[in-house]
């Protein structure tokens, strides 16, 4: 896990080297354990120059049109054979990589009995040569979560690549002149020059919350890649192409569902047992919901049969960082401990709350880069920052479970929804009732989902814009101008189900998770695997039938079944939903209460034009009297205030955000000048 950024001019003057160092040095807090540089020529005809200082750059580096720079955060292969840039054994290829490759150690073997030759024990010397043998198919055979730039020497190309869901970012600016490209949008600052906004998105966001929908990023000219694309600079041309797509819903899936329940609990050991590949501890983060604690105990079980899965890392026993709430409407311990009875894991507890999330609001915007959902993604940095503390670098978190296992209940619109288009009333009557029975009366969310399903999508919109309020408190001229009555989306098929599903995996909803979540680790240095997200597993169970999902009032069936024997029974047959939650509307009657009424009264807020500030201000103030709940609203209108400040009024690279708790530990995560002079 690192950080990766580079810069590659095919036309006009190339800038000094000092450049490169600015793009790295903003990101280190990605990659602590080390820095490394290489200046290339394009044209082959100098020999490539590598540095771990820009401290004596020849002339030729300083006038060099290619450059590659890496953050290292050592977790596989810990010693200088594994560092990077990584060159091949002819020194023709170069590669900076951010990510795991977990089945490197097969991909290894299988080179070898090529007549490889490797001088390491990383991952990263098997991409490369991968790479060489396979060329850019070799991103296929690939199970990990990967972001990498590799200068192919011989066909003088730069080939980069993202995994399949997006799970370590890629970022880039392209004018037909200059490519250059980072972990963060912030590394490509330098590049930028004039900063301004996209406003589109910034209407999407405040309309419904979207982040991550499409290529663009909320900094004009900055783009991201794909998840599931290669990208490939050539002769001054781009060219981005995908290389994996969901299997096709038409695939036939004749087996029975405890044919389907034994698939997926093998697939999803190995999952685990890969992910558990490391040279440094490896933790978990637990909720007590079923995600997280099917991992935990998985985890568990591996351990316990087979020291050797964790390879060289020192046995130190078993910990787990659990976000806590004093209110057991938030709070989920009394499921959690159930876990923890039963593997004996080490448990640290977080409390976030408002006060602490006002002082550190600075640095949470500064390493999220863009405007964020709501509050809960503060709960998840502050399990992240606690197991840096515990001195943590790898933990395995539950990610990808919901939308891959239908386990969100808004799921139960599209079921509904497929049961009537199918005309299977009886059905429909029975999963109804189901619901209400264990659940009680729909909530909206429900309905909403079971409407755009069933409607039109303009009608859906319209109400959608009344229920949320944004009809009322958006500037009118704003939501005129840039209301998206197409809203962006990919060709999907099957059920309305596996629709939404797919949606939420290749699109906004789980892009969206992975940003927060690579975000809060990496502010820390800390690695996060995802088990849920392993494609083997997501090919599987994606295509299967709804009623391996979702089936008599109960998500996730099909995880319940195969973690018979394996989880505790009261986690088990758990059937709330909790979520990862904040009491986010309580806060904005508290600690976020003078904060966001400052912002509400700036003449900078109002002169933005995105919030009819008259309307917003009676808002708020019906929300601090209890009238009504609207802090996942408040939030967006704070959040978005908030990074205008540090990204489009400030430099970001410039100087770190101010917060009145931050100690010196935290500064030395910030960015700040290197003794190359910057």
């Amino acid at each position: 896990m690192c950080a990766i950024a580079g810069y590659y001019y095919s036309a006009g003057a190339p800038p000094d080297a000092t450049l490169l160092s600015r793009m790295v040095d903003i990101q280190r807090h990605r990659g602590p354990d080390g820095v490394g540089y290489v200046f290339l020529d394009p044209t082959g005809h100098q020999q490539p120059e590598p540095h771990r200082t820009l401290a004596r750059v020849s002339t030729m580096a300083r006038r060099a049109g290619l450059a590659l720079g890496h953050r290292r955060l050592a977790i596989l292969d810990r010693s200088d054979r594994a560092h990077q840039p990584m060159a091949s054994a002819d020194g023709v290829d170069w590669l900076v990589y951010n990510g795991e490759i977990y089945n490197y150690r097969e991909l290894r073997e299988e080179l070898r009995a090529k007549g490889y030759h490797f001088r390491s024990a990383s991952d990263t010397e098997v991409l490369l040569t991968a790479y060489r043998e396979w060329g850019i198919g070799c991103v296929k055979r690939f199970n990990g979560m990967f972001a990498f730039a590799l200068w192919d020497g011989t066909s003088h190309r730069l080939v980069c690549g993202r995994d399949r869901f997006g799970e370590k970012p890629f970022y880039y600016v392209w004018n037909e002149q200059c490519f250059a490209f980072g972990s963060e949008i912030k590394a490509l600052l330098p590049v930028l020059g004039q900063r301004g906004p996209d406003q589109e998105l910034i209407y999407a966001y405040l309309d419904r919350g979207a982040l991550d929908a499409s290529d663009r990023t909320m900094l004009s000219g900055v783009r991201q890649l794909p998840p599931a694309h290669m990208l490939v600079v050539e002769n001054g041309r781009l060219a981005i192409n995908p290389y994996w797509q969901l299997p096709s819903c038409e695939r036939e899936t004749t087996g029975t569902f405890d044919a389907a329940v034994e698939t997926f609990a093998s697939l999803f050991r190995d999952s685990v047992r890969l992910r558990l590949r490391s040279d440094v501890p490896v933790g978990s983060c637990l909720s007590g919901g079923l995600d997280s604690s099917s991992i935990v105990c998985t985890m568990h079980r591996l351990l316990a049969e087979d020291r050797d899965a964790t390879r060289n890392a020192p046995d130190t026993g078993q910990h787990v960082f659990s976000s806590c709430f004093q209110d057991a409407a938030y709070d989920e311990r009394r499921y959690r401990d159930h876990v923890v009875r039963e593997t004996g894991v080490t448990t640290h507890d977080v409390f976030p709350d408002d006060t602490i999330l006002a002082d550190d609001i600075p640095r949470v915007v500064w390493h999220q880069e863009e405007p964020f959902g709501s509050t809960s993604v503060f709960a998840q940095w502050c399990v992240m920052r606690t197991a840096s503390e515990q001195g943590l670098k790898v933990l395995l978190d539950g990610q990808g479970a919901d939308e891959l296992l239908a386990g969100y209940h808004g799921f139960f619109g599209p079921v509904l929804a497929d049961l009537i288009r199918n005309g299977r009333w009886a059905s429909l009557i029975r999963e109804y009732g189901s619901y209400r029975r264990l659940h009680g009366a729909w909530p909206r969310y429900v309905y909403a989902n079971f409407a755009r399903a069933m409607l039109p999508a303009a009608f859906v919109r319209t109400v959608r814009g009344r229920m949320t309020g944004s009809a009322r408190w958006m500037d009118r001229e704003f939501r005129q101008r840039w209301r998206d009555d197409d809203e962006p989306g990919v060709e999907l098929e099957g059920t309305v189900l596996q629709r939404m599903q797919a949606m939420l995996l290749t699109g906004n909803g789980l892009r969206a998770l992975l940003h927060y979540e690579d975000r809060n680790a990496m502010a820390f240095g800390i690695e996060t695997r995802l088990p849920f997200l392993d494609h083997r597993l997501v090919e599987f169970v994606w295509p299967l039938p709804n009623h391996h999902k979702i089936r008599d009032g109960i998500t996730k069936v099909l995880l319940r079944e195969a973690m018979k024997g394996v989880l505790p029974e009261p986690v088990r047959q758990r059937v709330d939903k909790m979520g990862f939650v904040t009491p986010e509307d309580r806060w904005f009657r508290a600690g976020l209460r003078e904060m966001t009424g400052a912002l509400l009264h700036d003449s900078r807020t109002a002169t933005r034009g995105y919030v009819n500030i008259k309307t917003a201000r009676k808002d708020f103030q019906a929300h601090v009297t209890g009238r009504v709940n609207i802090g996942n609203t408040l939030w967006r209108w704070l959040n978005l205030e908030l990074w205008c400040r540090q990204f489009l009024d400030e430099d970001p690279c410039a100087r770190s955000p101010s917060t009145a708790a931050m100690n010196s530990a935290d500064a030395a995560l910030l960015p700040h000048e290197t003794e190359a002079g910057l």
